[in-house]
């Protein structure tokens, strides 16, 4: 029960960039500032690669549409890579609290990587870029703080992604309609493109 707290955070926060919270737990883990963060995530090939795709969602993270697509791909990648931190955080080998920590790592980080991808539709349903760079930066320095936060005061970090999970989900309801848009654009855009081919194709 007591490391649960970060178990939820971290899990909260591998919805929203799971690749940030694996390399900022095992720095934390690797420099001493925390006993609680097992050895596999201070592993250097684990670090390195965690922050080589940070840096890859760094980027993709920033570009509108290529950050949907970005999280498409990672409906699966992030829900899995919250349970097997909570897996890890729990620290006890095929035991109950184990598969518990796991359970609630997966469906955490999933109900906030849905909430990051439903905002993420209706923020790319603006013209403009800028709404992207400042939503992703903050979402970036979020998971930092909130990580941060969990290894020195885990239940008051844990309360703070409660409520932004909360507050998050709320968000998303009220934004269904932009959300229902960007999905409906987005398919005409698809299809003009396959009339495109077809047309080309049938000229050549």
């Amino acid at each position: 029960m007591s490391i649960l707290p970060l178990i939820f955070t971290s899990a909260w926060a591998s919805g929203i960039n799971s690749y940030a919270v694996v390399l900022l737990l095992g720095v934390f883990g690797a420099t001493g500032l925390s006993d609680e963060v097992p050895e596999a995530l201070q592993r250097p090939d684990v670090l390195i690669a965690a922050g080589v795709l940070f840096l890859c969602e760094a980027v993709a993270d920033k570009i509108p549409y290529v950050d949907s697509a970005w999280d498409s791909v990672h409906t699966v990648v992030r829900p899995v890579a919250g349970a097997v931190v909570a897996a890890l955080l729990a620290g006890q080998s095929g035991s109950l609290p184990e598969l518990v920590a796991g359970a609630v790592g997966g469906s955490t980080a999933l109900v906030s990587h849905l909430v990051k991808a439903g905002t993420r539709m209706a923020v790319n349903t603006s013209p403009e870029p800028f709404s992207n760079i400042v939503v992703s930066i903050a979402e970036d320095l979020g998971v930092g703080a909130l990580i941060t936060l969990a290894i020195f005061y885990p239940v008051a970090a844990a309360v703070i992604a409660g409520t932004l999970l909360l507050a998050g989900l709320l968000l998303l309801l009220f934004l269904v309609s932009r959300i229902r848009r960007f999905l409906r654009r987005r398919a005409e855009r698809r299809a003009e493109k396959r009339l495109g081919q077809t047309v080309t194709q049938r000229s050549g």
